[in-house]
């Protein structure tokens, strides 16, 4: 009987390969399963905006309630925000993605069973909450999965694509669902999806790693910045409509300031605060936060007005409106990948410039399509263009705000870059609707379609001078590969 000593070793050595193929599949799985979840988010912020006419007209909203369909989800999503990302670093990224999840499910289950406005804004709200805890969770797992460098900047490329097309499918699926099932389909889905995500993360994300816990966790600063930012978000969302000067946008807005500042007089004191202001110190992150604000309140403004130029102007269809933002998407998705391509190679400084320089020219020439008569080919130019700089700079932007986070705090620090996502998305909204609006008061019939048009070509112009601020921000940023 001949024994080899070497057996043993030579054994583990041929399985070494296995599993490294193995746990790269698995991280594969992974990224998969994240980017389908940033799929599902960003599904949801354009599939309601199809279906609003006919749940206005099945639960008997009055015209001025029906923004609320949308605004609950809003101001919900950007007041819980820092809570879910510190509650990711705290009590598990897993865990809260999985809860995340669930919750989407449930509210969307819901919502497809509404049976009167005030059901269906509730559901909506919770719809927020599951979004605030889902969007800093997920992205807190690419960022702890995969380390800093040319790999994570992969993922963040794949992620950001899923996002990118779960716009498009947005509109598209709520126009397709909405004609052939009626408004509920429109939540029923979420179910199902959500759902899916929810087994395929019990199986595929790694576990949580031992040692946290929620013995630390920041009551009384978390209850402040929850209540102030809530506040913020819907004196922002609601201060158009409702006028700047009303009673209860003022009390909201004072109540949102007190409520912030109680906040910051407890983290300096708590031991274990829910938003370490030394963050505020890291250069990278706080500038990445000046840059989503940015972004989302210019790159991320702009489907708004094409959506009112589509239909208002040129007379599009809901679905019709779906299948042309077709094109802006999958130019969103190649400059995503673009981005990542450009990071890897050069630095996020370089990548996150020439985003913005090729936005800034895109955006200012979609105007040229923003008349009566235009054809819609006029348009494609300057949106593809656009479309191509928000790919690069939305896929580089993040690279910025994880760079240099320890693993223990890349929750709160997504968290606080999508809280500035949220708040600059709400506040570009308001002043470019403001500014787009000012000329059609009183107006009727082909005026008033001329002024809308006019409107919208001062909006996109104000859009693309707002992205040279993100240009500025970005020289800041370290040279510093």
């Amino acid at each position: 009987m001949s024994n080899h000593p070497h057996s043993s070793a030579d054994l583990r050595s041929a399985s070494h390969p296995a599993k490294v193929r193995a746990g790269k599949q698995r991280l594969g799985w992974s990224l998969a399963l994240l980017a389908f979840a940033n799929l599902i988010y960003a599904l949801d912020i354009n599939i309601v905006f199809v279906a609003l006419p006919e749940i206005g007209r099945g639960l008997g909203f009055s015209g001025q309630s029906l923004q609320w369909v949308v605004s609950a989800y809003t101001v919900f999503c950007g007041g819980f925000l820092l809570l879910g990302g510190r509650a990711a670093d705290l009590f598990g990224q897993r865990r809260m993605f999985v809860f995340a999840l669930i919750l989407y499910a449930l509210s969307s289950l819901l919502g497809g069973l509404a049976w009167s406005p005030v059901a269906i804004i509730i559901a909506r709200a919770i719809q927020g909450i599951g979004g605030a805890l889902l969007f800093p969770a997920t992205l807190s797992l690419i960022n702890r999965l995969f380390e800093e460098g040319p790999r994570r900047n992969r993922a963040l490329a794949v992620w950001g694509g899923a996002g990118a097309s779960g716009l498009t499918l947005g509109s598209l699926l709520g126009g397709v669902l909405t004609n052939a099932f009626g408004w509920e389909a429109v939540f029923y889905v979420n179910v199902l999806l959500a759902g899916i995500a929810v087994l395929g993360a019990l199986f595929i994300i790694p576990a949580d790693r031992s040692g946290r816990g929620g013995s630390g966790f920041d009551l009384p600063g978390a209850l402040t910045v929850t209540g102030g930012a809530t506040l913020l978000v819907f004196v922002l969302v609601q201060g158009p409509e409702a006028g700047w000067g009303s009673a209860e946008i003022v009390v909201c807005a004072a109540l949102a300031v007190l409520l912030l500042a109680a906040f910051a007089l407890i983290e300096k004191r708590s031991p274990a605060p829910l938003m370490p202001f030394r963050l505020l110190r890291h250069r990278s992150l706080t500038l990445a936060m000046s840059i989503t604000f940015i972004y989302m309140g210019t790159f991320g403004a702009l489907p708004y007005f094409l959506t009112v130029l589509f239909q208002d102007v040129h007379g599009f269809t809901a679905l019709q409106t779906g299948l042309a933002f077709i094109v802006p998407s999958l130019a969103i998705a190649a400059g995503t990948q673009l981005g990542e391509r450009l990071a890897s190679r050069v630095h996020t400084r370089a990548t996150l410039l020439l985003g913005f320089g090729i936005g800034i020219v895109g955006t200012a020439i979609i105007p040229l399509g923003a008349y009566i008569g235009s054809s819609y080919l006029s348009i494609v130019p300057g949106i593809v263009v656009s479309g191509v700089g928000q790919g690069i700079v939305w896929t580089a932007m993040w690279i910025a705000a994880s760079a240099g986070i320890s693993q223990q705090e890349q929750g709160i620090a997504s968290g606080m870059a999508s809280t500035a996502l949220n708040i600059g998305n709400a506040i570009g909204l308001a002043l470019l609707i403001a500014a787009a609006n000012s000329g059609v008061r009183g107006l009727s019939g082909e005026k008033l379609i001329e002024a809308i048009a006019s409107g919208g070509r001062t909006a996109f112009y104000l859009a693309a001078a707002g992205l040279v601020l993100g240009m500025l921000a970005t020289l800041a940023l370290p040279r510093k590969r």
